[in-house]
C-alpha cells in the first residue's frame, strides 16, 4: 500500500493521552499530530525516535497531521492500525498470500455474531471463509506479540470466530506485523492472559492462525514474509482449506 502523499519526518517528542503525539520538524517547528493506535506502542515509541507523518487534505480535521511510522534500532514500524486491513486486502488481491487464494469475492466489513462486523468474508461459489485481521506493532527479542494492551474487543471477536466454526463455516485470524524484525509471533500472555487462551483455543476448534510481517518505508507498507506463530498448544496446527 501506498502513501497518497509524501510524508514528512520528524522526531517524536512526547506521545500524550493516547492519541496526541508533538512531533519536530526539521524546520524546529513542533507539531501535534494524531496517533491513530490506542495500544500502548510498547518497544515503538521512545522519545526522540524518528517518525514520519501524513498530511491530511481534510480542511476541517482537528488535527493536520497523522502519525504513520516510527523507526527503532532495527526497523520500521507502522503504528496506524487503520492501514491494516487495506494492506491485506491488496496482497489478498495480489495472490501474495498462499493461505488467501482461490476466493471469487473479498467483502469488506460485514456484519456477524452479536453485534458485530469481520474485517473480510471471502467467498467462492457457495463458501465463505470468515477473517478478522490485527495490527501488530509489539516486538520483543525478534518475537512479536499480540496484544500490547488488554483487548476485551480482541476477546469478542475470537468468541465470534469460534461460533463462525461451531456453525460449520470457515474462519480465520491474521496477525499483520507491521514491522521487519520478527522471526516469530506469540500471544503475549503477560500482557493478556485471557486473549492468550482464547486464542489457544480459538485454534483448537478450527480457526486459522496466520501471522505475516510487512516491508515498511515512508513510501509504502507491504505484506512481505510469513512469520511462524509458537501457539504453544497441544494439538496440530488446524488444516486450512482453499476453495477447490
Amino acid at each position: 500500500m501506498k502513501f497518497e502523499t509524501p510524508l514528512l519526518r520528524g522526531r517524536l517528542v512526547k506521545r500524550y493521552k493516547r492519541f496526541l503525539a508533538d512531533i519536530a520538524l526539521p524546520s524546529g517547528h513542533i507539531v501535534t499530530a494524531h496517533c491513530p493506535n490506542p495500544g500502548r506502542m510498547l518497544t515503538c515509541s521512545a522519545p526522540d525516535s524518528i517518525v514520519w507523518i501524513s498530511t491530511a487534505n481534510n480542511k476541517k480535521r482537528k488535527l493536520k497531521y497523522t502519525l504513520e511510522i516510527i523507526e527503532t534500532a532495527d526497523s520500521c514500524v507502522g503504528v496506524n492500525p487503520m492501514l491494516a486491513n487495506a494492506i491485506v486486502k491488496e496482497a489478498i488481491l495480489a495472490d501474495a498470500l498462499p493461505e488467501l487464494t482461490g476466493w471469487q469475492t473479498v467483502n469488506a466489513e460485514v456484519r456477524y455474531g452479536e453485534n458485530s462486523r469481520v474485517d473480510f468474508v471471502l467467498e467462492c461459489q457457495k463458501r465463505k471463509l470468515y477473517l478478522e485481521v490485527k495490527s501488530t506493532t509489539y516486538v520483543e527479542n525478534n518475537v512479536a506479540l499480540f496484544p500490547d494492551a488488554e483487548t476485551l474487543r480482541g476477546q469478542k471477536h475470537l468468541k465470534e470466530l469460534m461460533h463462525v466454526v461451531d456453525e460449520g463455516r470457515q474462519a480465520a485470524i491474521f496477525f499483520l506485523i507491521q514491522r521487519m524484525d520478527a522471526s516469530l509471533f506469540r500471544a503475549a500472555d503477560h500482557i493478556d492472559p485471557a486473549y492468550a487462551q482464547l486464542l489457544r483455543r480459538a485454534h483448537e476448534k478450527g480457526v486459522q492462525v496466520v501471522a505475516y510481517d510487512c516491508s515498511v518505508a515512508p513510501e509504502e507498507i507491504a505484506v512481505r514474509r510469513r512469520v511462524e506463530w509458537d501457539e504453544t498448544c497441544p494439538v496440530g496446527r488446524s488444516v486450512f482449506h482453499t476453495p477447490d
